[in-house]
């Protein structure tokens, strides 16, 4: 199991920058992929970005080349995965989660609200 913590949201104006951080502590070593999703009010909450343990990207559609997730090397059973964002809009409005899965586990923090104003 591994346990996630978010940080870094806050609120911005549209067009600026923000960067979210997700500390993550436990079986690190097991970790297949991890990620970022997002659910805005009323809306399914949603893939934003994956990278897996081999460095491979996914991104949705609608934050491709304004988002980009990366990570730092473990240390001490501990990592940080890391979702820079810019060129906000208000439509990415919503809170974010961290996730992370193994081959027994999918792991979520408990959220972070970012909120872009026009």
């Amino acid at each position: 199991q591994v346990q996630l913590v978010e940080s870094g949201g806050g609120l911005v104006q549209a067009g600026e920058s923000l960067r979210l951080s997700c500390a993550i502590s436990g079986s690190i070593n097991s970790i297949n992929t991890e990620g970022w999703y997002r659910q805005a009010p009323g809306k399914r909450r949603e893939l934003v970005a994956t990278i897996t343990s081999g460095g491979s990207t996914l991104y949705a559609d609608s934050v491709k080349g304004r988002f980009t997730i990366s990570r730092d090397n473990a240390r001490n059973a501990r990592k940080t995965v890391y979702l820079q964002m810019n060129s906000l809009k208000p439509e990415d409005t919503a809170v974010y989660y961290c996730t992370a899965d193994g081959p027994t586990f999918d792991s979520w923090g408990q959220g972070i609200q970012v909120t872009v104003s026009s």
